[in-house]
């Protein structure tokens, strides 16, 4: 029996003594478990999850045994909100000072100056080979939809969709400003089609703007008329008067709306009196409105100001949320581009980030359910899972226990997607040089 972590499996294979969320594992499974993980048997055949057994079962012998000796093991992760359109334009249009509205005039710059289908074809490939090659099974992406950069950018994410189709689940959600359709009504109906004809996701980033009730409406009829689900980038700002969180479950209610809503950022809520929120998350939860935090990028760019030190994280209330049974999850955001300056789609670094900026731990508990199987209901895939029948899409580390695990996010770790060992990587910046022109960044 091999005493290392297995760099080489090709679909049957048995894992011994791994260490496994109970969060992850089937609800009737009962197995030795050291602190709040089970120690299990892995059983693989023909890439898919044979069998599950508890450790202290009769041992398996053979050349295609390998002990984890209590490594971690998670199933393959989803990454419910991130900006690939986006993605690694940093280098040539960097956010002059840090600040949110910094990050807005930068990225108009960059994309009516270089975001043709080749451009923006090549910086999301590049996204999704370092998310897959890091174990991430199901992304969705929000697409900058302004005229006319919906004519670029959709096409070139339904190609893409494609291409990536049977290794990243790949979604796409449309994004624009909800004042845009105060002087420019016409525009909703043009971009709800043009989601529908993709098979997208309906979304806009909402703020406290005149007629904001009206205008919520009115998207949510557009989605109801076509079938879509709405994703919005809501409230991404350190002032408590900003609450439209609460006009957004206010309008589901009113619309009876029965398709999957997911909000975005939800960072001002934070600021309001404990009265005020409760009140928005009474909603919120009665709506039946899931929540994404975006723990990096959110503290990188909330409560910043040149020569002052921030005073807050810039996060949401996500333990309040999960306390009413709201669904949670936190995710990658943006990576490498004037709204975050770093980042690499790596869920474990989200998770680990997260638990240090949002506590997610004393106990660690199921909260590694908000990159997995949380954020899968929300996006209406099947949930990631390590159970029998279920494809043997894992990832296996080396750190023992959270601790280990959480300490080294960028340790070695081997993908295992159906049975087989990844052999991808994570691509080299240096393939993007030919894109980079621009303001200069080095950072």
């Amino acid at each position: 029996m091999a005493n290392v972590l297995p760099s080489d499996l090709r679909g049957d294979f048995v894992l011994r003594r791994a260490s496994v969320s109970g969060c992850l594992l089937p609800p009737d499974f009962r197995a030795v478990a050291q602190g709040d993980l089970a120690i299990v048997d892995i059983e693989v055949v023909s890439g898919a999850i044979r069998a599950l057994r508890p450790s202290d079962a009769v041992e398996v012998a053979g050349d295609a045994v390998f002990d984890m000796d209590y490594g971690m093991v998670l199933p393959t992760l989803v990454d419910m909100h991130t900006h690939l359109d986006k993605g690694h334009i940093w280098q040539r249009n960097a956010n002059p000072d840090g600040t949110f509205g910094g990050a807005l005039a930068a990225v108009a710059e960059d994309r009516l100056a270089h975001w043709n289908a080749e451009d923006v074809r090549t910086r999301m490939e590049f996204g999704l080979r370092c998310a897959y090659a890091q174990g991430t099974s199901v992304v969705r992406t929000h697409i900058d939809s302004l005229p006319p950069q919906e004519t670029i950018s959709w096409p070139v994410f339904e190609e893409v969709r494609a291409e990536w189709s049977g290794r990243v689940e790949l979604q796409g959600a449309c994004l624009f400003g909800i004042d845009r359709l105060i002087d420019e009504p016409g525009f909703l109906d043009v971009i709800a089609d043009r989601v529908k004809q993709a098979g997208g996701v309906l979304g806009a980033v909402t703020y406290m703007v005149p007629g904001l009730d009206g205008l919520l409406d009115r998207i949510f009829e557009a989605a109801m008329s076509r079938g879509l689900d709405l994703d919005f980038h809501v409230d991404e700002t350190n002032d408590p008067a900003a609450k439209s969180l609460r006009h957004i479950a206010e309008a589901a209610l009113r619309a009876k709306f029965d398709g999957k809503i997911v909000c975005g950022h939800c960072c001002s809520l934070a600021q309001q009196d404990m009265e005020e929120a409760d009140r928005t998350l009474d909603l919120v939860a009665s709506a039946g409105i899931g929540v994404v935090s975006l723990p990096m990028c959110n503290m990188y760019l909330q409560d910043r100001s040149p020569g002052r030190t921030p005073r807050w994280r810039g996060v949401t209330l996500l333990h309040e949320m999960k306390a009413r049974g709201i669904p949670v999850a936190v995710a990658s955001d943006n990576t490498r581009d004037p709204f975050y300056a770093y980042g690499d789609l790596d869920l474990i670094e989200v998770y680990a980030q997260a638990t240090r900026i949002l506590h997610l731990d004393h106990p660690v508990g199921d909260w590694i359910s908000a990159v997995s199987t949380a954020p899968a209901g929300m996006l209406g895939v099947p949930a990631p899972s390590i159970s029998d029948g279920a494809a043997a899409n894992l990832i296996l580390f080396r750190g023992r226990n959270w601790s280990e695990l959480l300490s080294r996010p960028s340790a070695p770790r081997d993908v295992i997607r159906d049975g087989f060992t990844l052999n991808d990587r994570v691509p080299d910046y240096r393939e993007l040089d030919h894109l980079m022109t621009g303001n200069g960044a080095v950072l």
